[in-house]
Parts: C-alpha cells; sequence; structure tokens
C-alpha cells in the first residue's frame, strides 16, 4: 500500500513514535477527510471485501465508504505504520433491539498492551481512540466510555440526556477482513438493512458534522442544527461540495 498517499489524503505526516498522541491524531484527521457513505449500495455496485479495491475506491478516487471499506483500509494502514492491531466485530445497538450479529468493523490498537478501540466508520461516534477501562472520553460529538461486561465482550457507550446509551457491543477477538463477507453482503442486499432504504453521506467537521440522508442535508455546528430538503440537482451539488464526490 501507498502509505505516503494515504497520510496525504488524511493530512497527517509519518512519524516514528508510534504512541496515543499520533494514533488519534491519524483517527481525528481521518474522520474530517474520508467521509463515511453508502453510495455504491444504493447504486448495487457491489463491494468486494478487497484492501486493494479499497485502496482504489479511497484514494485514487477520493471517495468514502462503510464499515468495511474504511475500517479495513485504515486498519492496514496502522499496522503498515508498525501498531499492533488487528479488526474486531461489533453488533450495533439500535433504539429498539439489536441489527445483525457481528455485523459492524472496527479495530482494536495495543499500544504498552493496552487495548484502545479505534473507529473511523461509524458515522458520528466518538473521534479518539477509547481505552477499554471504562475511563470518559468528550470530544464535539459527546461523551463516551467502553465498559467490560465479561471477560472478552465490551459496550461502547454515548451519555445522551444523563444517561449512558449502547452504541455497539464488540468481543477484543481478532478478524480478518474476510470474516465480514457474509455481513457484509447482507448490508449490501437485504431489505433488513439500513444502508438499502436511501443515500447516506456524513463526515465530522472541526465543530459539528455534515451529512446527507437521502434527500436531506443536515449541517451541525457547535450543537446547532441546520437541516434542509435537496432537489436532485442540489443534492448533486451538495455531494461535491462537501464530500467532493460526483456520481
Amino acid at each position: 500500500m501507498d502509505i505516503q498517499k494515504y497520510l496525504k489524503r488524511i493530512a497527517v505526516p509519518a512519524e516514528n513514535k508510534l504512541d496515543l498522541t499520533y494514533l488519534a491524531r491519524l483517527q481525528y484527521s481521518h474522520m474530517q477527510r474520508i467521509p463515511f457513505e453508502n453510495l455504491d449500495v444504493t447504486r448495487k455496485i457491489p463491494i468486494k471485501l478487497d484492501a486493494k479495491a479499497f485502496f482504489e475506491k479511497i484514494l485514487n478516487r477520493s471517495r468514502g465508504g462503510f464499515c468495511y471499506e474504511l475500517n479495513g483500509l485504515f486498519q492496514k494502514l496502522l499496522a503498515e505504520l508498525g501498531f499492533q492491531s488487528h479488526l474486531i466485530s461489533c453488533t450495533v445497538k439500535k433504539p429498539d433491539g439489536w441489527v445483525r450479529e457481528d455485523s459492524h468493523a472496527a479495530i482494536l490498537v495495543y499500544l504498552d498492551h493496552a487495548p484502545y478501540l479505534v473507529d473511523v466508520g461509524f458515522g458520528d461516534s466518538v473521534r479518539q481512540p477509547m481505552p477499554l477501562n471504562g475511563e470518559e472520553k468528550s470530544d464535539v460529538s459527546g461523551t463516551y466510555r467502553v465498559i467490560e461486561l465479561r471477560d472478552e465482550l465490551f459496550d461502547l457507550q454515548r451519555l445522551e440526556n444523563e444517561k449512558w446509551r449502547t452504541l455497539y457491543r464488540f468481543s477484543d477477538k481478532p478478524k480478518k477482513l474476510q470474516d465480514f463477507t457474509d455481513a457484509c453482503l447482507f448490508n449490501q442486499t437485504s431489505a433488513d438493512s439500513h444502508f438499502t432504504h436511501g443515500d447516506l453521506a456524513t463526515i465530522a467537521t472541526k465543530n459539528g458534522r455534515i451529512t446527507l440522508s437521502g434527500m436531506t442535508a443536515t449541517i451541525s455546528e457547535n450543537g446547532k442544527k441546520d437541516k434542509y430538503e435537496l432537489s436532485e440537482e442540489e443534492k448533486s451539488g451538495f455531494l461535491l461540495k462537501h464530500f467532493e464526490i460526483k456520481i
């Protein structure tokens, strides 16, 4: 993989010191420069679990992707930089229940043998590495923690209205990209998949987030949201202006 091209895309220079500060910078910058998006899914363009294909799409064509693409490629970058890391599987929690089991891919990175949850493929979520010891971390998107339920099983939670809400549950067991083959196919084709019901693109900004959901644009900044409907022409312009995506 062309590491320099990847680092240029996320505007982070190469460093020799593989510490928490550098890991956090990589994650934070990645989430502000590479969007989460499902535009291939809604156009029925097959997504195969292949790192070379991810590189072509995300770096050569300046696109984004969903969790397998974003975290799959980012984990490869981390490994090639020298970070001890591996993919993990997660089960996302919705207000009315759980989605398909183990259908979200995230990353664990080990620093001095201590694990940190890293995720650049979950949309509006934490923007920094999360320790698995219950320590709370805050950024512009909210306050988070990871709690251990029992050995090898954890919940990522966000504080909402003074209550902790679980975003997803995960095991620290290492996974390979190909372990997500069935889940990736499900998320591309099933009517039960959130990603098959309309276009979605979202990217973090310094003070908020920019999101396209269907024909609705939402720009959040400093806790305030501006939401409005788009025409087809305006939608194309919105994707180009805010995501540098031309469909």
